[in-house]
């Protein structure tokens, strides 16, 4: 084959002396821009897992550039006049200048063509090519000839950032925060060979503007970053070898997804790599990484499907297919990290104690969790876990300590025992509204089962409110004796505390029962709909009339009753519902809200209803016991809410009196197009607890003791609400707790005869003597 790599960075060097390696029959020929042996940037990380695969495929290339590593296990950050170090996380990292000299004079050795100092403008210069390698970074020409084939999706990042480096040897990853009139600046640093390190420094927009740096020249910048670092620096200089960038050299990061990676020309087939194809943001160091990893796949498949000018299109469907997972898998991490420095001056830096704001640093990807950092480095999790307990009024002894999950958690005068809450979830098993023996079992059990808050499922204020005829209600007396009978239980039997949600289904009411046909209309037996607007739910959904005033005044006086019926049940908090498209929700929402009104258009118009009944809602409820608003924190759809109209709204229930905001998400329209995932709806809760300064309920594929934990430790919850897991498993929390290795959690004193046999079942099979 004739192959050309166009652009002379990590991906295309390093394909060309592959597939060189292999078939040394092949013509290979990478064209660099720049001169023989000459590069700009400064230090690249590596994987361990990149670092071994390297060692497979080109062992000569591995143990020269293992030899010009640095390897480091340690993470220190500067933050609020502290210093804090943790070990175990194995980080290697070399000069970009250094790697591709290495990379070049390999390539010379096995005979690849090096073309340096020529500037390809078209992939049609190579007409002799059977295959064009498009390695040519994140401005491609290549790509951007074909636009319409490649689908490049490229958002410009809104931080601003410079790459510097220094002589100043450091032996840690560092990080160091630093705060100014005008915001947070945090420098990345690392050293990547014996004596220079790369020094990252990035911050917001507004705080570059605010500063003037836009108008600074190189030196300037430099002198900026060398005053506002200089404990970090202590007294070494900065160094930038961006001498060709205009003005300040502060750039915007550049997140890239293509949605094909592969083309043919007409005469040869084209493919992108590197950062031609995708980039990871430099929070976790991945670009080289993804560079290599795509040079090693597709010298893979030509491996296994054979190197003929004839396998190429079957070669390049299956590299494509393999890769996008992984790099998809990459770029979500990368983004998660990416976000966080974005907005970590707004939502952590200024909220966070230094401990939590540690923790929350490490864990910002999502990709390591709180077991993970406790095989990196468990004296000091386990100290954070002692300073974690000791902020939540636990005294701390010498044996292992409280996990952040089963810590307490006080609102108001409600203490719960532990951080793990049983879901609202319909079981569409009541009739006329009613408590029956079911729910005593279902919600009892759960009870039983360790949980620190249980949840009834959404109670229904009136006959007309309910979702299906199944629905719990609580209009009458004897609903309320029926949910006494259920509170005593909980209480009697178990430390768990007991929580009602109220509300009304809106426009999805009067459907069928879930196994009979979820959100299909009722044959028979329905009732009329009310909604913010006419709009039905589904095309067959009878369509609701908009609410007058007068409807509003009887709704409000509706949950107002079940509210103080509520209160005489016992229960220990309530929640108000106001997410998932049902009634409140569908004034929150401008999917479903189209009213010209007082009600509709802007945000105070559209919370002014839900709000009118919260406030109802909090002066009817015992002013000693929490509220809860449930919110749906993004409608997943175009023109829909986002998590920054969330924001707003639960800033506004916050003013209003509530305790607290119960994170969850979508199921406002049908047209939704969510994105699933581990912990998908705990940015949500983030994003609110620690901008708008109010606890919150993180809900949405937690399913582990080590994700609660996780999300607890690291401020993005206060609670943790697990739904199916606790449908397939009533003692969740006590079996998590066993799992982890926590035995000192008091299971019911019928059952604990069980519990000695159940812990040493765990320990063997985890092979512990």
């Amino acid at each position: 084959m004739r192959i050309v790599c166009i652009g002379g960075g990590p991906a295309g060097l390093y394909f060309g002396l592959l597939m060189k390696k292999l078939q040394p029959a092949h013509s290979v020929t990478v064209v660099e821009r720049n001169r023989p042996y000459d590069t700009f940037g400064w230090g690249v990380v590596f994987s361990d897992a990149t670092m071994e695969a390297m060692r497979v495929w080109d062992p000569e290339t591995a143990t020269e550039i293992e030899d010009a590593f640095n390897h480091w296990d340690d993470i220190e950050l500067l933050f609020k006049g502290t210093r804090q170090r943790t070990s175990g996380h194995g980080f290697v990292g070399i000069g970009r200048k250094k790697l591709l000299n290495i990379l070049q004079k390999r390539c010379e050795d096995l005979g690849v063509e090096l073309v340096f100092e020529r500037d390809v403008d078209s992939d049609l210069e190579f007409p002799d090519a059977d295959l064009i390698i498009a390695s040519d970074g994140i401005n491609s020409k290549i790509r951007n000839a074909y636009q319409d084939v490649f689908q490049p999706d490229l958002v410009v990042r809104p931080n601003r950032y410079i790459w510097l480096g220094t002589d100043k040897s450091y032996d840690a990853f560092t990080f160091d925060f630093r705060k100014t009139e005008h915001g947070w600046f945090q420098a990345h640093i690392y050293k990547f060979d014996d004596k220079t390190s790369t020094f990252i420094v990035e911050t917001t927009e507004d705080t570059f503007k605010a500063h003037g740096i836009e108008a600074f020249d190189q030196d300037q910048s430099i002198a900026f970053c060398e005053d506002l670092f200089a404990e970090v620096l202590d007294g070494s200089k900065l160094m930038t070898n961006a001498r060709h960038l205009r003005g300040s050299a502060w750039l915007n990061f550049n997140r890239l997804i293509c949605g094909r990676w592969s083309h043919f020309n007409g005469q040869s087939h084209v493919v992108l790599m590197g950062d031609a194809a995708h980039t990871a943001h430099f929070a976790i160091g991945s670009g080289t990484k993804l560079a290599i990893d795509d040079a090693i796949e597709l010298t893979r498949q030509f491996e296994a499907f054979g190197h003929d000018p004839d396998k190429i299109p079957a070669v390049l469907d299956a590299y494509e297919e393999v890769r996008r997972v992984d790099v998809a898998r990459i770029q979500n991490a990368a983004r998660n990290a990416m976000e966080w420095f974005e907005v970590v001056g707004s939502r952590y830096a200024d909220t966070l104690p230094p401990e939590q704001f540690m923790y929350s640093m490490l864990t910002r990807s999502q990709r390591i969790s709180h077991e993970n950092l406790r095989l990196r480095d468990k004296t000091w999790l386990e100290g954070y876990e002692r300073w974690f307990a000791q902020s939540c009024g636990l005294t701390v002894g010498n044996g292992r300590t409280t996990p952040p999950m089963l810590t307490p958690f006080r609102i108001r005068d409600l203490t719960l025992p532990n951080r793990i809450v049983v879901s609202p979830m319909a079981m569409y098993s009541a009739t006329d509204g009613l408590i029956n023996d079911f729910h005593m079992v279902h919600l009892g059990a759960r009870a039983l089962g360790g949980a620190g808050l249980i949840f009834g499922e959404m109670t229904c204020v009136s006959p007309d409110a309910r979702i299906t005829p199944g629905c719990l209600g609580l209009w009458n007396e004897e609903q309320a004796a029926g949910w006494r009978r259920l509170v005593d239980f909980v209480h009697g039997q178990s430390a768990a505390k007991v929580g009602i949600q109220i509300g009304h289904a809106g426009r999805k009411g009067a459907t069928r029962l879930a196994w009979e046909g979820i959100d299909q209309p009722l044959a028979e037996g329905g009732w009329p709909l009310y909604a913010a607007s006419a709009m039905p739910y589904l095309p067959v959904s009878q369509t609701p009339q908009a609410m007058t005033r007068a409807d509003m005044d009887r709704v409000l006086a509706d949950f107002v009753r079940a509210t103080e019926l509520a209160a005489t049940t016992g229960a220990d908090l309530l929640e108000l519902h106001c997410a998932h498209g049902y009634l409140l929700s569908g004034f929150l929402s401008p999917v479903t809200n189209r009213r010209t009104d007082a009600y509709g258009g802007s945000h105070e118009n559209c919370a002014r209803f839900p709000l009118e009944v919260f406030r109802a809602v909090r002066a009817a409820w015992p002013a000693e016991k929490p509220i809860s608003v449930r919110l749906s924190c993004h409608d997943w759809v175009d023109g829909g809410n986002t998590p920054e109209d969330a924001a707003i709204y639960a800033r506004m229930f916050k003013e209003a009196g509530a305790d607290l905001i119960d994170c969850s998400s979508g199921q406002v329209t049908k047209e939704e197009k969510p994105v699933y995932g581990r912990l998908w709806q705990t940015p949500f809760s983030d994003k609110i607890r620690n901008e708008i300064g109010i606890p919150t309920i993180a809900v949405g594929a937690i399913s582990e003791a080590d994700h609660a934990n996780s999300i607890i430790a690291a401020g993005r919850a206060d609670l943790c609400a697990v739904a199916r897991p606790h449908l397939a498993d009533p003692a969740w929390t006590l079996h998590e707790a066993a799992r982890i290795g926590i035995t000192d959690v008091p299971w019911p004193k019928q059952y604990r005869s069980a519990k000695g046999q159940y812990e040493s079942n765990l320990a063997r099979a985890a092979g512990v003597k």
